[in-house]
């Protein structure tokens, strides 16, 4: 087999991030997949009914904007979006609904008495939100080039993070409202990780918002294999690695793949004692997914929902901090968290002219082989009567489906392993470098490295720079702008 300069194993968002640095570099680059299409979290395919265009796993995209891989690789420029008026929302019982909208004064102006702890709380964050994106996206035990933005957004979550978290509010609706986004981490509640990563898509949401791509997510997928192609890479897809082995001879191998499996693929590589600390690795909780083919749009009670793509379901903070606690504990909940997305709303082009498509998913224990369809239904359908009568067809995936649909979803754990305060700061082990394993040129390109979960390429693109200097002797990074050429393009930062 040809000798190749760098392979990546696995086309998510990290992998692909990874595979188009290298090659921006001059390098030659193989992306091996398992499955028959690439984009990992980033697929979209028709799983209901033909027309019907359903996101696999990521659907509304709030780092799209905000990730520094993706501000370099102009991805805003490569794909269209859509960003809608509001960010996201909630519905209280009794019809009453709390959303965030772009506007945070608009935001701040609806929430009523607590307008101004609203606009205190994330007003700040938002008018430095490439500051928060920087210190919260890259890893934690490195010191942030602005200490007093790290400072600030440290504080708000530690308001957010603990049994005090409601005191700065006099009313139900900004509670529920920053605990329907804090619950996207499938931690107990209240919890400081978690208000960490809410508190982050919260100021996202007030600086550029929550954007949709246009035909789904697979569109950033095709974007980075389109240019990832244009500067010589190439993907093989349908390629279920065992072995490295199986690959051609390369300096450099990274894993877009769950620590445990990047550990035991380059098992002989590796010393003793870093697979003593990665079998440490603790998986988080999964998720019960399901798609639904619609007839129309939700009819939520309250129309102002309509605004946006994204609703949190659940009802009260302190329920749905009741719900993830029970989930937790390993139990499923009877009046579950459910995170829910309507593209259709804004993007017309995946589904039938009138018809609709809804995404969805509940917490549930690690490798739960239970099917909530009937709670997930039953919950939306508490906040929208008449929602069972629009589904024309479903298609579901349980916990454990979740993993054999992608063995980095250990136990249906989306997030690569637990992202709580811990496995933040020691992910996947404690370094300044945490990308490079100590095993001769392998790289741990995922979300079970630093920065941890989410569509926004960093891993990647960090184990890129680490293989750049250590492999390659490289010092200055490629440019990765739209219509830049390599090698012998810009550069950018240097390689610390």
């Amino acid at each position: 087999m040809t000798s190749l300069d760098a392979i990546v194993i696995g086309s998510g968002p990290n992998g692909l991030a990874a595979a188009v640095t290298l090659a921006r570099a001059g390098l030659s680059v193989h992306v091996y997949e398992r499955n028959a299409t690439v984009g990992g979290g980033m697929r979209t395919e028709e799983v209901t009914l033909p027309g019907f265009r359903h996101d696999i796993c990521s659907a509304v995209h709030p780092l799209a904007f905000a990730s520094g891989f993706f501000r370099r690789f102009g991805l805003a420029d490569r794909v269209p979006f859509i960003t809608p008026s509001a960010s996201y929302g909630h519905p209280l019982p009794g019809g009453e609904v709390a959303v965030a909208y772009r506007d945070i004064e608009r935001t701040a102006e609806a929430l009523g008495p607590d307008g101004p702890a609203w606009r205190a709380l994330l007003g700040p964050l938002a008018r430095d939100a490439d500051a928060v994106a920087e210190f919260t996206g890259s890893s934690l035990i490195r010191v942030p080039r602005h200490p007093l933005v790290a400072a600030r957004f440290g504080l708000t979550a530690l308001s957010q993070g603990g049994p005090w978290w409601n005191l700065p509010f006099r009313t139900e609706k900004p509670g529920a409202l920053l605990t329907g986004v804090i619950a996207h981490t499938t931690l107990p509640l209240p919890n400081l990780a978690g208000a960490a990563a809410g508190l982050a898509l919260a100021t996202y949401a007030h600086a550029r918002g929550w954007p949709i791509p246009v035909g789904g997510s697979q569109s950033i997928a095709d974007a980075l294999v389109a240019d990832l192609r244009a500067h010589g890479g190439e993907v093989v897809t349908g390629a279920e690695i065992e072995s490295l082995g199986e690959l051609p001879d390369a300096r450099a191998v990274l894993f877009d793949t769950h620590a445990a499996i990047a550990a035991r693929l380059g098992e002989d590589r590796l010393p003793a004692d870093y697979l003593r600390r990665i079998a440490r690795f603790r998986n988080g909780n999964g998720v019960f997914k399901i798609d639904f083919a619609l007839s129309g749009p939700v009819p939520w009670r309250n129309p102002e929902l309509l605004e946006t793509a994204t609703v949190h379901l659940g009802g009260e903070r302190a329920a749905i901090a009741r719900s993830e606690r029970i989930v937790a504990a390993g139990r499923e909940s009877d009046d579950p968290y459910v995170l829910v997305t309507q593209p259709t709303l804004f993007d017309t082009t995946r589904a039938p002219s009138g018809k609709h498509v809804l995404w969805a998913y509940t917490h549930v224990p690690r490798g739960s082989t239970s099917d909530r369809s009937e709670s997930v239904i039953a919950q939306i359908e508490r906040f929208a009567p008449g929602f069972r009568d629009l589904i024309l067809a479903t298609a579901t995936k349980t916990a454990h489906q979740m993993e054999n649909y992608n063995p980095s979803y250990i136990g249906g754990d989306i997030s690569s392993g637990m992202p709580d305060l811990s496995q933040l700061v020691i992910r996947p082990t404690l370094s300044s470098d945490p990308w490079r394993m100590p095993g001769r040129g392998l790289y741990l390109a995922s979300s079970s490295a630093a920065p941890g979960p989410g569509v926004h390429g960093l891993a990647g693109y960090y184990a890129a720079r680490s293989a750049l200097h250590h492999e390659f002797g490289v010092t200055r990074m490629p440019s990765l702008a739209p219509g830049v050429s390599a090698p012998g393009a810009p550069v950018e930062e240097e390689i610390a």
